[in-house]
């Protein structure tokens, strides 16, 4: 069996530059959408309802393209292709996005942005696997951290820079987005198009044939248990049944104790697992193994390690969605003072939000290549574990400091939870996954990042009107508690792969 040669590091720069337009353009979506709703008429305890198409789309979209680009090889390779056909469309949906006429609008187009970056985002995840020996994907999440970070900063800070560098206008008429966040997202849009195509012409992939020689003992393992795939189909249609009956029950239960329309979505979502399931038995029992039954049956049969990964990471995402939720509501009302999005300090908050997202993620690109070197004196999940802590902390203590500066020091704190969060668990991930899988797997990864994105989205939203009194700080203190219970949930996994 040949050994995957070590890649130098401009080599791993080269892989990974493409995320530098990706989240240039994530940044974007996430310091300014909320501030968009906003400005079209959103009220603050719907936001959370509106921002549902990240994880939705996420849900559906990821492992369906990790499935694919598993079995795809063309001219441009096995996962390049989609990273062009993701940059393109995400590139158009950033142009249009501030031009929205109309709340409805903007949702939809958040739709059709947030699937085009899943649609790049997951197969340059698997790509790091592809490409690196087990000893090198540590450092490999790493430098895809450091673009990250980097790159968020810049994006962040965008309409802080045209607003105080360039004079482009800050304010507009009721109903219109300001020319400072529209001119942020025209620079986005040109930014993810030239960094993914960066990556696609300067990084050749491995051809199947490298692939086959490279993992010649796991390739017979792989082939042997895709030949053993079993479906207990009996088991699949009583799990069917009892989804859709739940799904059905809880949008009875939800419809006559008048709650948050948002929780509609888990029981449309229990109901559309139901019927997978159903017609996963109905195929198997057809003689059909491939596609849906494969799927379903890979996403039953996790690696134990990726199983107990999955726990933290709910927790973990619960937090970061509400942060990204409600961060500009807290600031601009909490420290600022105001919730009028025509006025000058509502829209100075937002402005302070861009910075503050600035600084956790340039304190991520620069913790992001401390991370190897503590996790090789320690471990992958000690490390993880004291930066999730770390972070749990700075949402906390966004509660107690009124001073918009002190926030620094909390969002200080965060980045070092959102670098660790952008590479242990992936490394940890990449070393216990079946190679010809990595894509599917990667893409059912981010099942844990959408479900509880879901819940936040669901239930956010009630909490703040009812349980916190319109108080969206408090989620974030809520955000802030649920990170250090992933923290305590880590110390269950059991890292498989080298910690290098």
């Amino acid at each position: 069996m040949r050994k995957k040669p070590r890649l130098r590091f401009w080599q791993l720069w080269n892989m990974s530059f493409g995320y530098v337009g990706i989240q240039f353009g994530f940044a974007l979506q996430n310091a300014n959408v909320s501030r968009i709703f906003e400005t079209l008429g959103a009220r603050v305890d719907e936001i959370p309802i509106l921002w549902i198409a990240g994880p939705v789309s996420g849900l559906l979209v990821q492992p369906i393209v990790g499935y694919l680009s598993d079995r795809t090889w063309n001219r441009l390779g096995r996962r390049k292709p989609y990273f062009l056909v993701g940059a393109i469309l995400a590139s158009l949906a950033l142009l249009v996005m501030p031009n929205s006429p109309a709340l409805w609008f903007a949702a939809s187009m958040l739709w059709i942005m947030d699937a085009s970056i899943n649609l790049t985002m997951e197969p340059m995840r698997a790509f790091v696997g592809d490409m690196l020996p087990d000893e090198q994907r540590t450092m490999g999440f790493a430098v895809q951290t450091f673009f990250i970070g980097a790159s968020s900063v810049v994006g962040s800070l965008m309409p802080y820079l045209l607003t105080n560098w360039f004079h482009f206008a800050n304010t507009a008429p009721e109903g219109q987005v300001p020319e400072s966040v529209k001119w942020s997202f025209y620079c986005g849009g040109a930014v993810y198009l030239l960094a993914v195509l960066w990556t696609i012409f300067s990084v050749r992939e491995y051809s199947p044939e490298e692939q086959e020689a490279f993992h010649s003992q796991a390739s017979a393992a792989d082939g042997k248990a895709e030949a053993d795939l079993t479906l207990d189909a009996g088991k699949y249609r009583v799990s069917a049944v009892l989804l859709l009956a739940g799904g059905l029950v809880g949008s009875f239960v939800i419809r006559q104790l008048s709650w948050d329309q948002g929780l509609y979505i888990l029981s449309f979502g229990a109901c559309c697992y139901g019927v997978l399931q159903w017609v996963a038995a109905r195929r198997y029992a057809a003689g059909k193994k491939r596609g849906l039954v494969e799927l379903m049956h890979d996403l039953n049969h996790m690696p134990p390690a990726m199983k107990q990964l999955a726990l933290a990471q709910m927790f973990t995402w619960f937090a970061l969605f509400a942060f990204f939720i409600y961060s500009t509501a807290a600031v601009t009302s909490y420290h600022f003072g105001s919730s009028d999005p025509r006025s000058e300090a509502y829209n100075l908050g937002a402005n302070w939000v861009g910075v503050l997202m600035s600084v956790y993620n340039g304190v991520a690109a620069l913790v992001a290549f401390l991370l190897p070197v503590m996790a090789r004196r320690t471990s992958r999940v000690t490390t993880h574990v004291v930066c999730l802590v770390i972070g749990g902390a700075g949402l906390c203590s966004m509660g107690f400091f009124r001073q918009p500066g002190l926030l620094i020091v909390s969002m200080a704190a965060l980045g070092v939870a959102w670098a660790s969060l952008l590479t242990m668990p992936y490394a940890i991930l990449s070393s216990v996954v079946p190679y010809r899988k990595m894509g599917v797997y990667m893409g059912m990864f981010n099942f844990f990042i959408v479900v509880p994105q879901i819940l936040a989205s669901a239930l956010l939203g009630l909490l703040v009107r009812t349980v916190f009194h319109g108080h969206a700080i408090d989620a974030l203190v809520m955000g802030g508690i649920s990170m250090v219970v992933a923290a305590l949930l880590m110390l269950r996994v059991r890292d498989e792969g080298a910690a290098a």
